[in-house]
């Protein structure tokens, strides 16, 4: 640690020092997501409330709370989940603040990135939200006035590493701030960087591994570190799951793998894994849908065969799925950071097992010279194709007592050589760049165990290395084309308007659900990777007040992706491949895989638009895209349970799950003014003679129910209960 650099144990005394470098004006950038120091954070933020004099803006993204409920029903079901799974996590009380409107005056939060749905009807976080790609997030974080940068880190202590720290989950900005501050400091602006170290961050290193003197502040209180904030696993529904498998249908074997967070990304990563290791049963709902017939592209870009050669990620959020694939053996293709490398490898003439014929292959390529020299021989060892042991002396190659001249022609060298000089493999290869990380708790206890050999083969890093093929200092334009071939970038959308234009952050109105995050970056990406394709995945439908409606719409007053960017859209109806073609095909590929209830509708706005030929009718093989054809696309897999709702664990119980469905249902059942009124009246008359669902009951604590309001509540859960069984017919609306 530098002379500059302090360790203080004391979080009023970090906050102290930060005021006293750059004074009561305070913007503080925060990373997305997992790496937010909550303590140090809520010792700041509760100074602003303490001192009006200060301040305060919070600059961030994905402030992560633990989830309370707005109905009395919600809150009594969330809260013992909520204090199993966070109850131990110090909360960040500023997040909680802006969910209750009760910032202090003189401090603001704004974030790039909303938890989708969290701030719909919050107007003064819709005001001062940042509309920012994550690739400029840096430019404008500097253009925001951001003068302190916290973030929590893995102490190097507990790993062999002295005087390091790892930024673990949040390189993805990070590694590009730090120098950009050191800039503004140079030039007269006071700055701090904050490091927070808690142990049960896991350490990532490559480059997330910095030196800890590159903060100014370090935070260590091992005493009161605390567990990791966890996003459970979320159900995947018949739908995803269709949706998965038609995306893992236009995956390459030896390609490259991007992929979001949420359940339509984890229906894909189980259906890699299906398609990987019971290829029977993936092939059979493959054959059943007729996907060669239907969707011809996987024949050009996908396949339906296992990955012999593997995948490799490149994402800007490394979800828990990338572990998964890994342990089934399909995050496999390493790359390696040199260009020239990697395109030999690419092209087939090398592979990872070093040879003569390697050597002979670097050499016509002009990565190394004959004879060999000093610098050839170090960079020989460094990429594992010679092993440690061999040096280069006195303009000869020595190792095991053997010493030989550098000539590559000559008979003597060549033997000595691959008799005992070459390593046994490549080394340096990485199977996952990621940018940020955030999952279940199982996914933090995987990387924290994980041998330090696996973990060496991810590399968490800068998201402008990640989402751009720009120049970046840490890999150019030529490398990244050479690692990413074969690229397939899938994120989800929301909605899609018939002229290919995505609407995935934001509503009509000019309310944000989310926020760009990458998707931009990765769409515009896959147009200009040779070889890569972006694809959108979308469920057909959606439920709005106790009514289905398409999510494939004529049109839609806000996008996030232009119609000039379309690409591939799957739905649980199939894949349309949209690039290049023109409109008339573009509307006609997208009512293909519309829900049926809504086909005839888009077709005949279509032909009013004057874009599709008013003789055009609905082939019947189209008609057919209903919720019962896909539960029947899923059954075709054979006897078992292929597409489970949870195939990689859960964190609810079994109570809560059924409870879950039953407070969805009555959810959806209130949706409108009539829906309230009639669901109240029949869970008025609703009794539990038989005391079936007592336990259920106990576990919303209302077994004993006092007062009208939890009477009430008691009544309308056994009502929720009786609907599981006996669910009613309510049909569905077209608007």
């Amino acid at each position: 640690m530098s002379e500059s650099s302090q360790r203080l144990q004391d979080v009023d005394a970090c906050v102290d020092e930060v005021i006293r470098r750059v004074g009561k004006e305070i913007t503080l950038g925060l990373p997305l997501g997992l790496g937010k120091p909550v303590r140090f954070v809520n010792a700041m933020y509760e100074r602003a409330k303490q001192d009006p004099e200060i301040r305060l803006h919070i600059v961030t993204a994905l402030s992560l709370l633990a989830p309370k409920g707005s109905s009395s029903l919600e809150q009594r079901f969330m809260g013992p989940f909520a204090d199993r799974l966070y109850g131990r996590i110090p909360e960040l009380t500023y997040a909680r603040d802006v969910t209750k409107n009760r910032l202090p005056e003189n401090v603001t939060v704004s974030e790039f990135f909303f938890k989708a749905g969290s701030f719909l009807n919050n107007r003064s976080q819709q005001r001062h939200y940042v509309c920012s790609n994550y690739t400029h997030a840096v430019r404008d974080l500097m253009g925001q006035g951001v003068n302190v940068v916290a973030q929590m880190v893995s102490p190097g202590d507990n790993v062999d590493a002295p005087g390091k720290v790892s930024l673990s989950c949040n390189p993805d900005l990070t590694l590009d701030l730090i120098p950009r501050l050191r800039e503004l400091e140079a030039g007269g602006t006071p700055v701090a960087l904050v490091a927070e170290l808690n142990a049960n961050l896991p350490f990532m290193g490559h480059h997330a591994e910095i030196e800890e003197s590159r903060f100014d502040l370090v935070l260590d209180q091992p005493s009161t570190d605390y567990p990791l904030f966890s996003a459970p696993q979320m159900a995947i529904s018949p739908e995803d799951h269709l949706i998965g498998f038609y995306a893992s249908c236009l995956l390459k074997d030896g390609g490259t793998l991007q992929v979001g967070i949420g359940s339509l990304g984890a229906a894909l990563v189980h259906s890699a894994i299906l398609r990987h290791q019971h290829n029977e049963a993936w092939r059979a709902v493959f054959d059943h849908l007729r996907v060669s017939d239907e969707f011809p592209v996987v024949h050009e870009i996908g396949g339906y065969g296992r990955f012999d050669e593997g995948l490799y990620g490149c994402s800007e959020m490394m979800v828990d799925g990338f572990l998964y694939l890994m342990e089934a053996g399909i995050l496999s293709r390493a790359v390696y950071h040199h260009a020239g490398l990697q395109e030999l490898i690419n092209r087939g003439e090398i592979n990872t097992t070093p040879s003569l014929a390697m050597l002979d292959t670097l050499r016509e390529s002009g990565l190394i010279d004959s004879p060999l020299r000093a610098r050839d021989v170090n960079w020989l060892v460094s990429w594992g194709i010679f092993s440690p042991r061999v040096e280069f002396k006195g303009g000869r190659l020595t190792a095991s007592e053997q010493s030989v001249d550098g000539d590559l022609d000559s008979p003597e060298t060549r033997q000595a050589i691959e008799t005992v000089m070459l390593g046994e493999h490549l080394k340096g290869g990485i199977t996952m760049h990621g940018g940020f990380y955030v999952g279940p708790e199982n996914f933090y206890q995987s990387l924290r165990e994980m041998p330090k050999a696996e973990r060496e083969r991810i590399c968490m890093t800068s998201v402008n290395f990640i989402n751009q093929l720009y120049d970046h200092p840490f890999g150019d334009q030529r490398l990244k084309v050479a690692q990413r071939s074969h690229g397939r970038f899938i994120n989800s959308a929301m909605m899609y308007t018939l002229n290919g234009a995505a609407v995935s952050d934001g509503l009509d109105d000019g309310r944000v659900v989310s926020g760009v995050g990458g998707q931009y970056n990765f769409v515009a990406m896959a147009h200009e990777l040779p070889g890569a394709r972006s694809i959108l995945t979308m469920r057909a439908t959606r439920k709005s007040k106790g009514k289905t409606l398409s999510n494939i719409v004529f049109n839609y007053a806000h996008c996030t992706i232009p119609r000039h960017l379309r690409d591939i859209v799957v739905t649980e109806y199939g894949i349309a491949d949209l690039r290049g073609l023109s409109d008339e095909q573009v509307y006609l590929r997208l009512i293909r895989i519309a829900d049926s209830r809504f086909q005839q509708e888009l077709l005949t706005l279509a032909q009013k638009a004057g874009k599709v030929d008013p003789s055009f009718s609905l082939p019947a093989s189209w008609c057919n895209n209903t919720p019962q054809a896909v539960r029947s696309a899923l059954a075709a897999a054979g006897t078992g349970d292929w597409f489970p709702a949870f195939p990689f664990g859960r964190d609810f119980t079994d109570e809560e799950l059924t409870l879950g469905k039953a407070l969805k249902g009555l959810k959806a059942a209130t949706a409108t003014r009539r829906g309230k009124l009639s669901t109240l009246w029949q869970a008025v008359r609703a009794s539990d003679e038989e005391e079936r669902y007592q336990h259920l009951l106990k576990r919303m604590g209302l077994q004993n129910p006092r007062g009208l309001r939890e009477k009430l509540d008691q009544r309308l859960v056994i009502h929720g209960l009786h609907q599981l069984e006996t669910p009613p017919d309510t049909g569905s609306s077209k608007t």
